[in-house]
């Protein structure tokens, strides 16, 4: 067995959960994907817990290596904000699928305590990420800029939600023009 059984198995199981959840990784069905017996993915993740972890974990740091292209050194960062909400978008084009870690979020309660941490991460350097672009574009302060990130993470993640539960990629377009003429998101 190799890494790219292992890789495999992190793609489908990303799949499921921008589809389904925590709760949609299941352990038969990822393997039937993949082409594999179940117990093929034991070797590799011995509990869905070790499973949910480490496709959150890989969902977050993905995310941070994109995030950083976007501000390439901090030379646009008025560009590297346009750009922001496209992170998102690009999930509802994949058959309507959101951020893994959104759809994770809404299950908070139900999630094993390293899946909620790896989740938690997410949010932590998306945030981390607009106030250090905020500020370089801006003259806020940096609290001023946090507060702001804040509410442009929760807004650009909220229009992914009501774009997928329309399944019209144009609601999520629309809102993001929205938070723009509104001052929300720089135009």
């Amino acid at each position: 067995m190799g890494s790219n059984v292992r890789e495999e198995v992190m793609a489908a199981a990303k799949r499921a959960a921008q589809s389904h959840g925590y709760t949609g990784l299941n352990f038969r069905e990822l393997a039937a994907e993949v082409g594999i017996k179940s117990a093929t993915i034991h070797y590799y993740f011995p509990t869905k817990v070790d499973l949910g972890a480490a496709i959150a974990k890989r969902y977050w740091e993905d995310s941070q290596v994109l995030l950083d292209s976007l501000w390439n050194g901090g030379n646009d960062p008025a560009r590297a904000l346009m750009e922001y909400p496209n992170t998102f978008r690009v999930s509802l084009e994949q058959d309507n699928r959101i951020c893994l870690c959104s759809f994770m979020s809404a299950e908070h309660d139900d999630l094993p305590d390293p899946v909620k941490r790896e989740v938690s991460a997410f949010a932590d350097i998306n945030i981390a990420w607009l106030t250090r672009v905020l500020s370089a574009a801006t003259d806020m302060d940096t609290a001023a800029s946090e507060r702001r990130a804040r509410a442009i993470f929760a807004a650009v993640a909220g229009a992914q939600l009501m774009a997928r539960s329309r399944s019209d990629i144009s609601v999520f377009d629309a809102l993001i023009d929205s938070y723009r003429e509104a001052g929300l998101l720089p135009g």
